[in-house]
């Protein structure tokens, strides 16, 4: 078989691990030839890619992005898209594709399949918001990058007596504000899925003041007050309709800022929490995702997402998988809350 594969939308740690775990075992297992794409759905519409050896794979295990590069396009958004993927794949006698990628790269590849076209999916998200796996490489780094930020934020926030907002990822998803904020230790939490009240965050704050400690209160980039609206950084929408959210940190910093009269900071920690060297868990879940890809090629079992559930790795139908997001319910927001003030 000759067999692509392709990262898309945004990176994140342990996407070269998957394609590490494709190339040997297609190569070394299955005696394909496999293909890189370059630039997520791009690579298929214009035809951009690369042979991939075993030598192109030996030392990219613990390099974080992605050797493919990485793109948010939208091939149903192009004229002629799909038909040019057609036309790609035929000309480079590509008989499958792996796709690597998050809600909306899936969604693509499920269009796909439903076109026609054999692909398996393999997911990928910092934000943790596939309803259909327990959990998604990157998202344990992230969690990983943002603690250490706020670890080293108290200490600065201690010495100065000062209130500091951590502003993480997570558009519609609080896992990483969740996960981030209890392994620190921040004194407030604030998630996508419940609108806060601007006073309770403020008495929150008062009450770590007066107990003279600095509050550290983590706020996910899509969180909004009540009655409010989520902050954008630009009306601009990509290929799947998104537009970039931030400057909810910075904006409640202020707000606490003036309704305390105490000095106020925030940190926006943005792109850094994609980048670098995966943890640990996200080199062996991005390893086993791949291999099992692998397996669900070579059993021609297309139009499915590899998953986990537990500890192991299953097959999800990509219509299931993208069929809703994963949001953090209210009994675990209710765990944390236990912490706040």
């Amino acid at each position: 078989m000759r067999v692509g594969v392709l990262t898309g939308g945004g990176d994140c740690p342990g996407l070269n691990a998957v394609i590490r775990a494709v190339v040997r075992k297609g190569i070394e297992t299955n005696g394909w030839d496999v293909v890189g794409f370059r630039s997520g759905w791009r690579g298929p519409m214009t035809g951009e890619s690369r042979p991939l050896g075993l030598a192109d794979v030996e030392e990219i295990l613990t390099r974080g992005g992605t050797i493919l590069g990485s793109s948010r396009t939208n091939p149903y958004k192009e004229d002629g898209g799909v038909d040019r993927i057609r036309a790609t794949l035929a000309e480079q006698k590509i008989d499958a594709l792996i796709a690597i990628g998050g809600e909306d790269t899936l969604g693509v590849a499920k269009k796909l399949t439903d076109d026609g076209i054999g692909v398996v999916g393999v997911p990928k998200t910092i934000d943790n918001d596939l309803a259909a796996t327990d959990y998604t490489f990157g998202f344990d780094t992230a969690v990983h990058i943002a603690t250490e930020a706020i670890d080293r934020l108290r200490t600065t926030a201690e010495s100065h007596y000062r209130a500091i907002v951590v502003e993480v990822m997570g558009r519609h998803a609080g896992w990483i504000a969740l996960h981030s904020g209890l392994a620190g230790g921040a004194n407030v939490i604030l998630v996508p899925e419940r609108p806060f009240s601007v006073d309770q965050v403020v008495e929150w704050v008062e009450r770590r003041f007066e107990r003279m400690y600095a509050p550290i209160i983590v706020v996910a980039e899509g969180a909004l007050p009540e009655g409010g609206a989520e902050m954008l950084t630009s009306g601009e929408k990509d290929a799947f309709g998104h537009v970039r959210l931030g400057g909810i940190g910075t904006w409640l910093a202020d707000e606490i800022a003036a309704r305390t009269g105490k000095e106020s900071r925030a940190v926006v920690l943005g792109h850094v929490q994609r980048g670098g060297t995966p943890t640990a868990y996200d080199r062996v879940l991005a390893t086993r995702f791949g291999l099992h890809a692998v397996d669900a090629v070579t059993d021609g079992d297309f139009g499915v997402m590899v998953a986990l559930r537990g500890t192991d790795i299953v097959r999800v139908k990509l219509a299931e998988a993208t069929a809703e997001l994963k949001t953090v319910p209210a009994e675990r927001y209710e765990e944390a809350e236990v912490f706040f003030g």
